[in-house]
């Protein structure tokens, strides 16, 4: 009996592509492999797959392929099979079906609900409080002119208040925070570089949230950050607080390193800042893992597979600008527990290493809109960032010159290696030299202090509101 059909072209169709829509399902052609179809993956965000019906797709020449699809809450789209297939009956082509459980329903429509409503509150966050904070900068004006120091306390400490809220988002998520390793509160007066490994978004987050109990450093802090945040909603607050952004590519690497030293001898003392956070690798550790591994095969470096070999350039260029040196030109150090310091200079660099469960970072889409499980109390680590604090280096233990800086920062990121599979295999890092055992502290925020400063902030923005709306009406 001949076989009828009917031509359709795709959208993207060109170069002979078609799809066939057949009314007797073909045989399988002769000698075309059926493979078999692995069990379903598991969902990476509720743990539980959403079941759908396979779907037949006719290519030419004619033989259906199933694919079995998931559909994850974020609405990503995964094929757990491919599979080749003989006839399949009761099916619609061109149709995918979707079987939701009962069970998983709720949940899904409680997790999208959610997500609105916390992103809603975001930008309603944003719209209040960044315009009030560029209102009073504006207004405090002629302060800077009278006294510098204390103009630019106050807008440190608006900026704190800044980044405090978007620490918040996280922490009503269920986000929270361990610190294991030094207690850099001792510290917190002094001036001070953090190298931290790079792996997703959310560790910019995670550092806002965990260096809020950590005195004024939020507000005496500079970040090195990339250039594409300039045009974001916080690069204009970025922009007037004095971070740096920085443009990657070999072809710009000389003239921003040559930008940063300037940027540093402009900005950095004349607005009372103590700390910088730095990320070398330069970059995501998803996207720079690959031509990471294959420079360190070529130079004869270490296979690295959870951080990347860091780049040199930035850190040469602070350490340059900001270390103090004494008359016989070595750089001058300091003591964590002398809180009566009066030598001048960056005195410390903390080495700093984020790890998330299963490593699997949260970027800030996450962390905003909360889709992600919070911890529940017998599994509480699954949902928890884990920080290590691991190292606190005396600046007079550091060198300057290029090849040793590097053989230096090389090995500093190998030992972030060394603590990121032990941490992956143990899920705890390991104890320092002379412990048994490694101490975690749990970072909390005050529930008062977050009620107070976004009170400050929708309060401020009636206030300027109306203020506009009055020279507004007098003016029109």
């Amino acid at each position: 009996m001949p076989r009828k059909t009917q031509t359709r072209r795709g959208h993207g169709g060109g170069r002979g592509f078609s799809l066939l829509r057949s009314s007797l399902a073909p045989e399988p052609a002769a000698g075309r492999p059926v493979l078999p179809s692995p069990a379903p993956v598991p969902s990476l965000l509720c743990g539980s797959p959403v079941r759908f019906l396979p779907a037949r797709v006719f290519l030419w020449p004619p033989a259906p392929i199933c694919f079995h699809l998931q559909l994850l809450p974020c609405g990503l789209w995964t094929t757990d099979s491919l599979q080749m297939a003989g006839p399949v009956q009761d099916r619609t082509d061109f149709d995918v079906r979707m079987a939701v459980t009962l069970e998983e329903a709720p949940w899904l429509g409680w997790i999208l609900v959610k997500a609105l409503v916390r992103f809603a509150f975001m930008v309603a966050n944003n719209l209040v409080a960044i315009p009030s904070y560029l209102c009073y900068i504006i207004v405090l004006l002629p302060l800077r002119l009278l006294d510098s120091k204390r103009y630019w306390y106050l807008e440190g400490m608006m900026y704190k208040w800044l980044l405090g809220m978007v620490a918040s988002w996280g922490w009503y998520a269920g986000y929270t925070v361990m610190e294991w390793g030094e207690d850099i509160k001792t510290i917190s007066e002094d001036e001070a570089v953090m190298l931290v490994n790079h792996q997703a978004t959310g560790d910019v987050c995670t550092l806002m949230m965990c260096l809020q109990d950590k005195g004024l450093v939020v507000a005496q802090m500079m970040w090195l950050m990339d250039h594409i945040f300039k045009y974001t909603n916080f690069g204009i607050v970025s922009l007037v607080h004095g971070d740096f952004f920085i443009r990657q590519g070999k072809s710009h690497r000389d003239q921003q390193l040559l930008l940063l030293k300037k940027h540093l001898e402009n900005n950095y003392r004349n607005r009372d800042r103590k700390w910088i956070v730095l990320f070398p690798e330069g970059g995501f550790l998803r996207k720079r893992r690959e031509t990471s591994q294959s420079f360190a095969k070529k130079n004869n470096l270490p296979f690295l597979t959870h951080v990347t070999l860091p780049r040199v350039g930035a850190t040469k260029i602070i350490l340059r600008a900001l270390v103090a040196r004494q008359e016989n030109g070595s750089p001058a150090g300091g003591d964590a527990k002398e809180l009566d310091n009066k030598s001048k200079g960056l005195q410390w660099i903390i080495d700093t290493t984020i790890a998330y469960p299963k490593a699997e970072p949260i970027d800030i889409q996450t962390w905003i809109l909360g889709y992600r499980k919070p911890a529940v109390i017998h599994v509480h680590y699954s949902f928890c960032f884990f920080l290590t604090l691991d190292r606190i280096f005396p600046v007079k233990d550091v060198p300057l010159e290029t090849d040793d800086l590097s053989d230096w920062l090389y090995q500093r990121f190998i030992e972030k290696e060394d603590l990121l599979s032990h941490f992956y295999e143990t899920g705890a890092f390991p104890p320092p030299k002379g412990h048994k055992e490694a101490v975690s502290r749990e970072m909390t925020l005050s529930n008062m202090w977050i009620f107070l400063i976004q009170s400050f902030a929708f309060l401020s923005g009636y206030m300027w509101y109306n203020i506009f709306q009055y020279f507004y009406h007098c003016l029109f």
